[in-house]
């Protein structure tokens, strides 16, 4: 979980080019076949910048996910695209991230990631292919330099924005740079790298059927994620979602673009045993070291803390922090938790550098100090309008141990306010240390291969699923099935369990 302060929100000035000058940008691509009109992106400014936000991609997403193999697995494959790519004789850099948020992204200069949430939903080496290939794609047709160019002339939002909004990638970028290429690709992006990753996998030997499956998977297991936050029906983006826009569309042309090929449907073993030896035992879900979400409540065995938010509020953990998003009647609210050093400072002075770290720029108003369960606290708030909506925001600090503090920063719609607030406040009077004793009873999950057996149903192997709710649903997702699927024997499939 983040233990730094937001930071480093820039804002972009208008760049004025003489028509000579812009006539020069302007190259054909030789993947998409068009001219990119990329002034403020050439190919080596590119790769400048991909080097220089990569150390802040792994920071804020947990680092690289410890596990040689499937490292080298995700490498190996990435290469064997990339050689059949336009850009074959490109600086690719493949990195697993180890965080259990279902996506996959590119920065500019060949930097492609997939997280190891993405791996646990993936069912074969041909459907990771269509993610990698699909990555490669934006980076061959440089979208990312295309999306910086129109970028320098707009505002960038930053970690209140993503929070509000739901865009997760917004919300876990804490610098400039790498909010500008997790934003969203448009739809026509979108399609062409979907095509361009169906090009390299096919021309690699995959099984280019498999972009269609994914995307179909990837559909389910987002509405399973609404269904479990309470937020069945709602059009809110999951984290892949929210840098790649689904549409109807996209699975059909997917398979469209299959058919093109011309390698008939079946004709290509996608490997799922091959893959799934490779992700087995693999982690799943949040790493304790990183706390551990159960239900409403979230724990934290390494820093020793623990809190429970309201009804109606749904949990998200990433490296960066911890989010909190309202849904029925708390729909539009949100929670952003994390926290920092205060060494040297008072609580008061926390969370007085706090506040100037989220850039708000209005005063903090009502600031008192009081205890939380024996910890000094320190509180204050703003009515302000954020995406042209009136919201409170109310910033908790409080002082754990030693140099280490902690913060809610709270953005409520006002309309909402007073039928919230005195769910908000229990939370932050949850917020309590726990014992050793207590941190060592925290277990991660994992992933686990099963083989069907004679006689065995979704239901009879869904059971040993490691949840105490919807274990079918999640296991019917995980394994891109459909509910009452008849399994056959010797056919394999994934279980998560807990690790021992």
């Amino acid at each position: 979980m983040w233990q730094k302060i937001y930071k480093n929100i820039l804002t972009k000035t208008l760049v004025v080019l003489l028509p000579l000058t812009l006539q020069a940008c302007t190259t054909v691509n030789p993947a998409t076949g068009q001219r990119d009109f990329t002034p403020f992106m050439s190919p080596a400014k590119e790769m400048q910048l991909g080097k220089q936000e990569h150390p802040a991609i792994l920071q804020q997403n947990g680092g690289t996910y410890d596990d040689p193999a499937v490292t080298k697995y995700v490498n190996d494959l990435g290469q064997r695209l990339v050689a059949n790519s336009e850009l074959s004789d490109y600086p690719f850099t493949f990195t697993v991230l180890d965080t259990p948020l279902v996506n996959a992204f590119a920065l500019p200069g060949g930097y492609v990631y997939v997280t190891r949430g993405i791996l646990g939903m993936v069912n074969s080496e041909s459907a990771l292919a269509s993610v990698i290939g699909h990555e490669i794609g934006h980076v061959t047709a440089r979208h990312s330099a295309k999306r910086y160019n129109n970028q320098m002339f707009t505002g960038i939002g930053a970690a209140i924005l993503g929070a509000v909004s739901g865009d997760s990638a917004v919300a876990n970028s804490l610098n400039q740079g790498a909010q500008v290429y997790l934003m969203s690709y448009s739809r026509n992006q979108e399609y062409q790298s979907d095509e361009l990753g169906i090009r390299y996998s096919s021309r690699a030997g995959y099984d280019p059927y498999a972009a269609a499956n994914m995307l179909s998977s990837l559909d389910a297991e987002h509405k399973l994620q609404l269904i479990l936050a309470d937020r069945a029906g709602e059009p809110e983006k999951s984290d892949f979602f929210s840098t790649h826009p689904n549409t109807q569309d996209r699975v059909s042309r997917a398979h469209a673009a299959a058919i093109q090929t011309g390698i008939p449907e079946n004709s290509r073993d996608a490997n799922q045993s091959g893959y799934f030896r490779i992700i087995n035992n693999m982690r799943y879900g949040d790493d304790p070291k990183q706390g551990i979400i159960d239900g409403r409540e979230f724990i934290h065995p390494v820093m020793k803390l623990k809190f429970t938010v309201p009804d109606k509020y749904a949990l998200q953990n990433s490296s960066d922090a911890v989010i909190a998003r309202g849904t029925g009647d708390a729909a539009g609210s949100s929670v952003i938790f994390s926290g920092a050093s205060m060494k040297d400072m008072t609580i008061s002075a926390y969370a007085s550098e706090i506040w100037k770290a989220y850039k708000i720029e209005n005063a903090m108003e009502g600031s008192q100090t009081f205890e939380i369960n024996g910890m000094d606290a320190a509180t204050g708030y703003t009515n302000m309008a954020i995406e042209n909506k009136n919201y409170t925001v109310r910033l908790v600090a409080i002082h754990h141990s030693n140099d280490s503090a902690y913060h809610f920063l709270m953005l409520t719609p006002q309309e909402k306010y007073q039928g919230l607030t005195d769910g908000l406040q229990r939370m932050t009077y949850s917020f309590n240390k726990i014992s050793q004793g207590e941190a060592d009873q925290i277990k991660g999950r994992k992933i686990r291969i099963v083989t069907v057996q004679s006689g065995d149903t979704i239901e009879s192997i869904a059971r040993y699923m490691s949840f105490d709710d919807y274990k079918v649903e999640r296991f019917v997702a995980l394994n891109g099935l459909t509910q009452g699927q008849r399994l056959s024997p010797g056919q394999q499939l994934k279980l998560i369990v807990w690790d021992d």
